[in-house]
């Protein structure tokens, strides 16, 4: 297996990642880029929001429920948090929120189906905030914190891949954090309202260390990425799995060799137990649900994702995008 490069034309970071099928993905990154191919990556159609360049939006996440519809996130303080929403493949955009919170940071959005979703902030108060939609993003509303464990000192999230914040199945959905004295995984089941908090065992300590990606191919088994992002730093148990709905974590036996940003789980392949796990150094593959990882190819990726029919894209640096080719 390896990566197939598919030219975009574009010299955005795409961040932001949304596998709908093989031949269906949409991009999302810097200068308010939205990139969106029907095609396999044969060509790319640019689908970006009307005036996020100008704005000089950051579009690091994207949630894409097929060819026409999807909803994209861009990150930073205040009012540069806002969502984004088309239902006509990008020709028309509507935003369906703008943070009004000066305090706010919004990093990473999910959806358990086309109605529910999620997005998180960095902790306001003490506490992340988490934001709702229950109208396929159309509009949003701030839940109640009461169901959040205090945020440690320095906690934050990481708007990396767009993976900082994941679901499962129709409640579950985890977080992931760093930055602060360790990193933890909070996870909840019933849609955000509530949360309990785990260590995950990959050191933090530092603003750059921590957790950055998740995936999850059920509502109990789970992958952890991160490390330390700035470049020549190591990254030593950089990843841990989770095979109990994240209510604990065991370090990988043999982690990949660097810090890595985003996770996937490849659908129909070896028991399920076949991932993918990317960042600025390379690719690497776990044949055996995490435990054990080895270098697949070399290359800079951001993020990484896999749709249901078995198409695997990544995004990175320099609009790069790759899909995955897999001979068995």
């Amino acid at each position: 297996m390896g990566w197939a490069l598919k030219a975009t034309g574009k010299d955005a970071r795409f961040r932001g990642l949304a596998a709908v099928s093989r031949s269906t993905a949409w991009v999302a990154g810097s200068k308010g880029t939205v990139l969106r191919t029907v095609d396999g990556g044969r060509s790319w159609q640019d689908v970006s929001p009307p005036g996020a360049a100008a704005d000089g939006l950051e579009l690091r996440d994207i949630e894409a429920f097929d060819a026409r519809r999807a909803v994209a996130l861009s990150i930073g303080e205040g009012e540069a948090s806002r969502v984004l929403r088309t239902e006509d493949g990008g020709r028309t955009w509507t935003e369906a929120y703008r943070n009004p919170d000066p305090r706010a940071f919004y990093d990473c959005l999910t959806f358990f189906d086309s109605r529910h979703g999620l997005a998180v902030s960095d902790p306001v108060d003490g506490r992340f905030r988490i934001l709702s939609t229950d109208d396929g993003g159309r509009s949003w509303q701030v839940l109640p914190s009461t169901g959040m464990p205090e945020a440690l000192p320095g906690e934050a999230g990481f708007a990396a891949s767009g993976q900082c914040l994941v679901s499962s199945g129709p409640r579950d959905a985890w977080l992931a954090t760093g930055g602060g004295p360790v990193a933890r995984i909070l996870h909840s089941a019933d849609r955000g309202r509530t949360w309990q908090a785990t260590e995950s065992g990959i050191p933090a300590g530092d603003p750059a260390r921590g957790v950055f990606a998740l995936a999850f191919r059920d509502r109990t088994a789970g992958l952890a990425v991160g490390g330390d992002y700035r470049t020549g730093q190591p990254s030593p148990q950089a990843a841990a799995v989770s095979a109990d709905a994240g209510r604990s974590w065991s370090p990988a036996a043999t982690p990949p060799p660097a810090y890595r940003s985003g996770a996937a789980w490849l659908p129909h392949t070896g028991g399920s137990a076949v991932a993918l796990a990317v960042g600025p150094t390379g690719t690497d593959v776990t044949t055996d649900g995490g435990r054990s990882w080895r270098g697949l190819e070399p290359g800079s990726f951001d993020t990484v994702d896999c749709a249901g029919d078995g198409g695997c894209w990544a995004a990175g640096e320099k609009g790069r995008v790759g899909r995955l080719e897999v001979r068995w």
